[in-house]
């Protein structure tokens, strides 16, 4: 069983070392500690955390414009996966993007990271373009979206 909440401060540390394990392997070391705490006090970002036991097992960053939401880094601990942590990490931003009247949640995902577009594409999100070397020169990004507001009407049909 587990819980999502908003990130605090002091955890600013285990989410940092997360993303560098989980997400940045291979590239080099940006979402340090200071910048995820500089996210964590934005008032234009949510950074969520999914607590399992007291550990952080799962986490989110997401950065709200005017009618979009940018999500930055998403993770879920690897002995957590397909536990049902990721979909509700995704609901939770969902859920909060409607609110805000966000119509739309893009992200950039790793274009050889098979299982991750999958799972994007398993809640609805549409990949779009190949971005060549996104990844600090090195590796290339799909684009991928969901427009959340063309997602409820077609529910509601």
């Amino acid at each position: 069983m587990f819980s999502i909440r908003l990130a605090r401060r002091a955890e600013a540390c285990t989410i940092a070392i997360m993303s560098r394990d989980l997400i940045e392997t291979g590239l080099g070391w940006s979402w340090t500690p200071p910048r995820i705490l500089r996210n964590i006090r934005d008032r234009n970002t949510n950074v969520i955390v999914a607590v399992a036991g007291g550990r952080i097992v799962g986490f989110a960053v997401m950065r709200y414009l005017e009618q979009e939401a940018h999500l930055l880094l998403f993770a879920v601990s690897p002995k957590q996966r397909r536990s049902g942590v990721g979909t509700a990490l995704i609901e939770w931003l969902e859920k909060t993007a409607l609110i805000a009247g966000i119509e739309t949640i893009h992200l950039e995902v790793r274009a050889r990271n098979n299982g991750s577009r999958r799972f994007y594409r398993r809640l609805g999100y549409e990949e779009g373009d190949t971005l060549r070397g996104y990844y600090r020169g090195v590796e290339a990004a799909v684009r991928i979206r969901r427009r959340l507001w063309s997602a409820i009407n077609s529910n509601a049909s």
